[in-house]
């Protein structure tokens, strides 16, 4: 079977519904925590691992489903992960208890794994170098509009109907993926295959899954918990038994002959910047919407819609800058804008309207849509045929501990700030003790209490926070346009197109 024409755009369109469906389910679940607390009679615990469950199986999983889809086939594993997606939706949309519903949620977080780094594996399969950057820009924004559109589907959802309706929204979108893919992608695989490397699985899935908890927990318990030190610790200490190890394997699950090319290298590290930015931003601004500005949970997500329309344009941006300039001026553009657009945030004061926050957060997501899918060309350029799956998992891997990173370090530079620029030297203890815990708890606090100067304080001492986190992330694009000018070679897309060995793939 070939692949030629427009056939292969369908196969990416298809591809691009199933990512929907899963960032959709990133976002959509938090809108229903205050109801699942309430109908499953959830612990503040379970509602932690509601999330938490996901994150981990995603991130054990990540390495061992792309080297599945080169050993085993990569449409095989693609439609077994749709499949396992969609029965995970249908299995939390019915859970009867908190545990049922945890278990729903580590499943959907194997499905996740299995699905979103064999989607990106195919798009060096499929598509030539000129066709590269386009189909990465189309990947990258089906995976962008489950940001908005979690918390503004979510709260249409909830306010009609049950909570499961959540995680059922997830089946039709993987239904038609699953039937696009079935008739339309053509199998293939890593023809060479050896032996499965179990103790690379091993090591890469603890380490991740270490480093991954361990970041969850500063985000509840701080950096100084023992528990959560020793995880992070644990983690890292695999990884580096997972480096060596895949060193000296002959036939290791990553080809340590990846990180020789610089594209690779810093294509991924210039990425998983992007991505602990972009947490970063994703992580305050719906915060300061819900808290500062008075938004719903609704109202939010429709307010983060200019960072969309940014990413749009600039994912456009980017196909047009990288076939002009190449790769490398491109990502110094993308991160140049990303910089300017932190810097004019961080500016936010108590009377900035949100017309100022739109421009601001306009600009952020033009500055990411330039660099995101120039940084994941770069990375994915050298990928073979045969390491497209391992290789895009390992990418999806560093950028999801990226985010998470992202969270775990900005959210405890957001409430060190945020507690230390209060004023509650005037209050009772308790009370204190309440407004100190985050934003949204001290504006419920000075609104039961009815104190105007303490909701001033709660909101002016958030934006501090907000703003300080907003100034990290701008030294993270400093550093992004400094690593790039270093360490990345310049590579121009060929203007022609070329005969490459994506444009016919065999089954």
């Amino acid at each position: 079977m070939n692949v030629q024409g427009n056939r292969k755009w369908w196969v990416l369109g298809a591809l691009a519904i199933g990512i929907l469906a899963v960032s959709l389910d990133m976002t959509i679940l938090n809108l229903a925590l205050p109801i699942l607390a309430r109908d499953l009679q959830a612990t503040n615990g379970q509602l932690q691992w509601f999330a938490d469950a996901y994150n981990l199986l995603f991130a054990a999983a990540l390495l061992p489903a792309g080297l599945l889809g080169d050993r085993l086939g990569r449409k095989k594993i693609l439609i077994t992960g749709l499949i396992v997606f969609g029965a995970a939706s249908v299995m939390c949309a019915y859970s009867g208890s908190t545990w049922e519903l945890i278990t729903g949620r580590a499943i959907l977080g194997l499905g996740a794994a299995l699905l979103v780094p064999l989607s990106m594996s195919i798009i060096p399969v499929l598509f030539s170098e000129k066709e590269r950057p386009r189909a990465i820009a189309v990947w990258m924004m089906a995976n962008a509009f489950g940001i908005p559109l979690g918390p503004i589907v979510g709260g249409w959802l909830l306010d009609n109907y049950w909570w499961g309706s959540v995680f059922l929204i997830n089946v039709p979108l993987v239904l038609v993926a699953l039937f696009a893919v079935t008739w339309l992608l053509p199998e293939s695989r890593n023809e060479r295959s050896g032996r499965v490397d179990f103790i690379g699985i091993l090591s890469s899935s603890f380490g991740l899954v270490g480093v991954t908890y361990g970041v969850i927990e500063v985000g509840e318990k701080g950096w100084g918990s023992s528990v959560t030190l020793s995880m992070i610790i644990a983690g890292f200490l695999a990884l580096a038994v997972f480096i060596v190890w895949e060193r000296h394997n002959s036939q290791p699950l990553i080809d340590p002959s990846l990180f020789r090319s610089p594209s690779f290298t810093w294509g991924t590290i210039l990425a998983t910047l992007l991505s602990f930015s972009m947490y970063g931003v994703l992580f305050v601004t719906p915060q300061y919407f819900q808290a500062v500005e008075g938004a719903d949970a609704l109202s939010a997500g429709l307010r983060l819609l200019p960072l969309v329309g940014g990413l749009l344009i600039g994912s456009q941006l980017a196909d047009f800058f990288q076939l002009r300039f190449g790769g490398r001026k491109t990502i110094m553009l993308g991160f140049f804008a990303l910089g300017v657009g932190l810097v004019i945030g961080a500016q936010t004061g108590a009377n900035s309207g949100y017309g100022f926050t739109s421009m601001w957060l306009t600009v952020v997501g033009l500055g990411i849509g330039i660099a995101l899918p120039a940084a994941m060309d770069a990375a994915m350029s050298p990928l073979s045929t045969d390491q497209s799956g391992v290789g895009s998992a390992l990418i999806m891997a560093l950028r999801q501990v990226g985010g998470t990173m992202g969270v775990a370090i900005l959210g405890t530079v957001l409430s060190t700030r945020y507690r230390a620029t209060l004023d509650t030297v005037k209050l009772p203890s308790e009370v204190a003790e309440a407004v100190k815990r985050n934003v949204s708890a001290g504006a419920a606090v000075a609104r039961q209490v009815n104190s105007t100067q303490l909701l001033d304080s709660v909101r002016s001492a958030f934006i501090h926070g907000m703003n300080v986190v907003l100034w990290v992330c701008g030294g993270m694009a400093i550093v992004g346009i400094a690593l790039t000018l270093v360490f990345l070679q310049q590579r121009t897309v060929a203007k022609s197109e070329p005969e490459t060995k994506y444009s016919n793939i065999g089954e």
